[in-house]
């Protein structure tokens, strides 16, 4: 277990430096510029710092997936929504930022939050929900990117919201597929190919980042990642009680709801509130936003 807990705290690192990357690399395209739709997207993909993220993305995948086969899934994902506390602190440490007290305030709940989680979990759930269960994790990804689809020419902020909520269940489709997905035997990947819950797996990671881009690329970036961080935690925490079997320690069942309740109020207070002291003349901004404006101003006048 805390090998696990381990990897559930390295994946946090590595996404929530990852989301700096990402938003400066996506917002450095607007929709106008980058051009609408699927290509818009893809284009602001295609620079330095997001592709940077994404590599940071893929260690941190790996850790998720070593955490989720040896923990109940409502640490891992309450860990990963602590991925902001890694973003207000990283961004304000690169920027030279200083952290105002509800950063601060997100940051210790997270950490707090993320503690009381560790030291209440039990071992993960050993239901087995059967096979339908796997089909209907790969029909959920088709219908969040009809959903998506749907979505995309919406106005903003309910743009946002309704992309980082997607974005949110299709990690969560991510998790409980690895929770699915059968053992292998050395080097036997065949059961893995055949197995739905394999492909709900990588169609729910593909389709939580292509909207989580588009969420960030609209401007809204506190809208969409609050939105996120919602829908990556509630529904799949709940979902792992109930038809995986997720437990906490005999007894402590109270600590572990309230040790979930504030890692992810934590996480929500660092998405919505998450503002640093105003510059003179400027109304306040997100460590992530001030990243973005930092790396967007002309040199002479960031120095």
């Amino acid at each position: 277990m805390l090998l696990g807990l381990l990897m559930a705290l390295l994946a946090a690192l590595c996404f929530g430096s990852a989301m700096v990357l990402q938003a400066l690399g996506a917002q450095a395209h607007s929709p106008s510029e980058a051009g609408g739709g699927l290509l818009g997207t893809v284009r602001a993909m295609v620079n330095v710092p997001f592709v940077c993220g994404l590599v940071l993305d893929l260690f941190g995948f790996v850790a998720q997936l070593i955490a989720l086969r040896s923990l109940p899934l409502y640490v891992v994902q309450a860990a990963l929504a602590g991925a902001l506390a890694v973003t207000a602190v990283l961004g304000a440490a690169v920027l030279k930022l200083r952290l105002g007290r509800a950063e601060w305030l997100g940051v210790a709940g997270v950490c707090v939050g993320l503690a009381l989680l560790g030291a209440t979990a039990g071992k993960e759930g050993e239901k087995h929900p059967g096979m339908p269960m796997h089909w209907i994790m790969l029909a959920s990804v088709v219908v969040i990117a009809v959903l998506g689809a749907v979505a995309w020419r919406l106005k903003e902020p309910v743009r946002a919201a309704t992309m980082g909520a997607l974005c949110g269940l299709g990690f969560g489709v991510v998790g409980l597929s690895v929770r699915l997905l059968p053992a292998v035997h050395g080097m036997d990947l065949v059961p893995l190919l055949k197995d739905p819950a394999t492909y709900a797996l990588l169609g729910g990671g593909a389709v939580a980042f292509v909207f989580m881009t588009e969420g960030v690329r609209g401007g809204k970036v506190t809208t969409a990642t609050a939105a996120m961080v919602l829908g990556e935690t509630a529904l799949p925490a709940l979902l792992g009680v109930i038809l995986l079997g997720d437990r906490t320690r005999p007894g402590l069942l109270w600590l572990a709801l309230l040790g979930f309740a504030i890692a992810v109020a934590g996480a929500l207070a660092l998405a919505r509130f998450g503002e640093v002291a105003p510059v003179e003349g400027h109304g306040p901004a997100t460590a992530t936003e001030a990243a973005v404006d930092a790396a967007e101003q002309p040199e002479h006048q960031r120095r």
